[in-house]
Parts: structure tokens; sequence; C-alpha cells
């Protein structure tokens, strides 16, 4: 099979010829028909997750046909693989439906090879069917980047003005359910980029502008999507006492220090961390009812690095797919 594999941090990701994978006891055998190029992918490249297993192939946003193995899905299935690959079962965390802070759980991507090849193997049991009305580079963001953001505003709280700081690949999913359950959204970005701006108020949000700066308007709650630690003390500005932060990267810059009077009034400032497979299954039912539409712009398996690259630099309108099918 062809695959895009990563060496060593901080160098591109090379075209290979390797064998085809062998799916183990409760794995199934995926012939890839797109991945998804997402920011925590950029951020196992550029060494700021800095474990991963090496040589690898990135991706975890993996939409694929299955080809063998396993028993809960027959041939054909279409099936979506996310980022969290593996759970022991049997910690604290495991057992009290907390799986995505289990300390021994295991990454598409990162611990395990993921989807920036031609073949895949996963663990059957961590693998969601995807549901139809969807094709596949359309349905790729939705296992990442539109499960994090879900997880993000069911943890933003009972938030009537919602603030999405960053307004990227997640962003532009949840800002779609945020305003199909009654939300309203204020879309924080770049100053001056007019571009996203104007998508993020096509979407629904009701007011788009500089994020350091913030709205007009005090909001119920933020939630943090760049990976810019100084947007931080920023939305704690402007969200109300008793209200949240909610910073939803894998992966962030340092957040500066800021007084203890931005915190106090009882805000809260936590972090989101992975999903579990309640999330999958919930977002991905939800999602056709909304309906959720994802933008994406394709690239071929081989210019993987020319994605990582414009996502990179901030030069993508919504979400970055692979395209192999």
């Amino acid at each position: 099979m062809r695959a895009m594999v990563l060496d060593a941090p901080l160098t591109p990701l090379r075209l290979a010829a390797l064998p085809d994978p062998t799916p183990g006891d409760g794995q199934v055998l995926l012939r890839v028909r797109a991945c998804g190029v997402c920011r925590t992918d950029l951020h196992i490249v550029d060494g700021e997750l800095d474990r991963p297993k090496l040589p690898l192939i990135p991706g975890h946003q993996i939409v694929g046909e299955v080809v063998a193995g396993g028993d809960r899905f027959e041939t054909g299935a279409r099936l979506g693989v996310p980022w969290l690959g593996w759970t022991c079962g049997e910690c604290r965390f495991c057992r009290s439906r907390a799986e995505n802070l289990c300390d021994r759980a295991r990454f598409t991507g990162y611990d395990f090879d993921g989807g920036y090849a031609e073949l895949t193997v996963a663990d059957e049991r961590y693998c969601f069917p995807v549901p139809d009305g969807y094709a596949d580079e359309q349905a790729a963001p939705l296992l990442c980047a539109g499960l994090i953001g879900y997880r993000s505003l069911r943890l933003a709280g009972d938030a009537e003005r919602v603030g999405l700081y960053g307004f990227g690949a997640s962003a532009h999913i949840i800002c779609q359910v945020a305003v199909g359950q009654g939300h309203r959204v204020f879309a924080g970005t770049r100053a001056g980029d007019v571009e996203t701006q104007t998508f993020a108020r096509s979407l629904g949000a009701v007011w788009a502008g500089d994020a350091l700066a913030g709205p007009p308007e005090e909001l119920d709650a933020v939630i943090v999507f760049a990976p810019a630690g100084e947007l931080v003390p920023a939305a704690l500005r402007h969200v109300r006492k008793g209200g949240s932060v909610v910073c939803a990267g894998i992966h962030m810059s340092d957040i500066p220090s800021f007084p203890y009077e931005l915190l106090w009034g009882e805000r809260v400032l936590r972090s989101v961390a992975n999903l579990t497979r309640d999330d999958g299954a919930e977002f991905l039912a939800l999602a056709p009812t909304i309906p959720v539409r994802t933008e994406v712009e394709t690239f071929g398996l081989e210019d993987a690095n020319d994605a990582l690259d414009r996502l990179r630099r901030g030069d993508l309108r919504g979400a970055a797919v692979l395209v192999l099918a």
C-alpha cells in the first residue's frame, strides 16, 4: 500500500510503499476512502506532542470500508475511526464512563498507524458507522473536529451566548450545532480576517471579529479552539460572572499570567481531553438532524505535506481532507 510516513518530528512526511497491514483479534482492516487533516496531526509532525510511535502513519479522522476482520461489521460497511483508539476498560476513569481520561489510552495516528494510507487497521470497538447522506470527504471532519467541538459545547454548560475563538475546522462544525440548538454564536478570529468572519456569519454567527478585542456584549461561555494561550485571558475578560472558558485543543502555547480578578466571580476555566465513544454515538446521530454540513478542501494522499503547510499557515477555510477513494 501507499502511505505517508513521519520518520522524525520537524521533517516532511515521505511517500512510501509498505506491506499491507493485517488485522489482529478484534480489529478490522479498512480501505481508507478519506482522512481528515487535523491540527493534532500538525502538533505531532511539529514535535509539540512528543511521544508518538516512529515511524508513524498519521491521521485519525478516517472514513474507510471494511475489507476483512472483526465480527461487528460486515465486509463493505463504511466506518469512521476517531482519535481514541483503545482504552484499558479497567481503571477508575473507564469504569466511570470517562474513558477519555484513561491513563493507558492509545490513540489513532499517534500510538497506532492512522489514515494517511490506502489501508489501515483499527479496533472495531472504537469505530463508528458513518451516517448516510455524507460523502466520505464530508464525513471525515466529523470524527475529530466535530466530536471535540461537540464535547466542548456540552462542557460549556447552559450558555445562551457562546464565543468560538479560532474559527477553523472544529468551530465551523460546532457553530452549526450551536445555532441549531438555539445558542447565539460569537466568532473570534484574527484581527482583520474578513474572509473567515464572513464565513462564520454565513453559518449563523451573530457577530464575527477580533478574538482578542472581543465581542460587543458579555458572553456566557467561550470555547477556545485556536492553540494560542493568549486567547485564554482574553476569553476570561469576555465572559460574565459564573461563565466558563473551555480550552478545546490537545496542545496550546503557554497561557500568559493574568490577574486573579479575571477568574474571580466563579468563572470556570477547563480543558477538554479526547472523547468518549458515547460522545461519538451521540454526535454522529445528531449531525444529520441539524443538518451539519462540512466545508472541506480536498487533497491527494501525496499532497499531505501541502495540506499540513496550509493548516500551519491558517490558509484553509473549514477542513482539509485527504481523499483516497
